[in-house]
């Protein structure tokens, strides 16, 4: 199946560090998410067979289609950790070529690729060549680039990343310089989905059903990705669905959003013991809206926060 089969409803959740876990994968596939990303893993979690990487990178039945999304700094690592990941039958294997955050940039992973756009193009050739025959497409997530340049490199890596085979390509329509301030130029989405013919899954600043609408219409391109909205409002896939069939639905009752952040505590206690599950939950606080929110993030024990709830 190739990427562009997979969207089939454009909007796709993002990998999101600590956030997109197989509970609120679950959580937002129920409301419409059809394709979603797991968390990046480190390849050498990967090869190691970690705790956390079997907990990030782990599809069960029901969980798909889901990709795996990957990362780090030595080629032939990410190479190895690409074939294990494949071995999982994900929906993809993604390439994390877009991560600002200082400690993974510094090494050289994440966006620290763009540095260096020919060890990129590089490195995203020898794991296409080593897992597409699987029958697992290769895509990667980056962004338009690192900041400095004059001209933003994205459209030439995109005609690059399309001819040594990767099937598809997330962009974040920011700089790594910029992290996550600043407005999102999606305008770069369209240039690069000009050149190829590889879907492009354009990233940043689509907060709402209406930007899905217009990120799509400005853009041409393939699907949009919503990351940080959704972790307060994961009905936005609900919103967008009924957005983009010409239709409405209505917002979450009290019952829904309780309902929903209980699912996800009770998932975070599962996976993690009460403690930490409780304090993991709380990312997730937004869903119960402000008047709640507060009382629930102050609960140290499940049954304070039923109460709470």
């Amino acid at each position: 199946m190739s990427v562009r089969d997979l969207l089939a409803f454009p909007v796709v959740l993002a990998p999101m560090e600590d956030v997109t876990d197989a509970a609120f994968r679950r959580i937002c596939r129920e409301l419409g998410a059809e394709l979603c990303v797991t968390e990046f893993v480190a390849a050498e979690q990967v090869i190691a067979n970690s705790q956390l990487a079997r907990r990030r990178a782990h599809l069960a039945p029901d969980d798909r289609p889901t990709a795996i999304q990957i990362y780090g700094h030595d080629p032939a690592l990410l190479l190895a950790a690409a074939r294990i990941a494949a071995a999982a039958r994900p929906a993809f294997v993604d390439l994390n070529c877009g991560c600002w955050i200082p400690k993974i940039f510094a090494r050289g992973a994440g966006a620290g690729w763009l540095r260096d756009p020919a060890a990129m193009i590089a490195m995203a050739a020898q794991i296409v060549a080593a897992v597409a025959p699987l029958g697992i497409p290769v895509t990667v997530k980056t962004r338009i680039g690192l900041g400095p340049e004059a001209e933003m490199p994205i459209v030439d890596l995109a005609r690059r990343l399309e001819d040594v085979g990767i099937a598809g390509l997330t962009l974040h329509c920011r700089t790594a310089q910029m992290g996550h301030r600043g407005d999102a130029d999606w305008s770069w989405a369209r240039r690069a989905r000009e050149v190829v013919t590889i879907p492009v899954i354009v990233n940043g600043d689509i907060r709402t059903a209406e930007d899905v609408v217009r990120a799509l219409a400005e853009t041409g391109c393939a699907g949009a990705m919503i990351g940080r909205a959704a972790i307060a409002h994961p009905w936005v896939f609900r919103e967008a669905r009924a957005r983009l069939a010409g239709t409405s639905c209505a917002p979450p009752t009290a019952d829904e959003r309780r309902a929903v952040y209980a699912a996800l505590v009770e998932a975070s206690i599962g996976a993690r013991g009460e403690r930490a599950g409780l304090h993991s939950a709380k990312r997730y606080a937004g869903v119960v809206g402000p008047e709640l929110r507060a009382r629930v993030v102050r609960a140290t024990t499940l049954s304070e926060m039923l109460a709470a709830l």
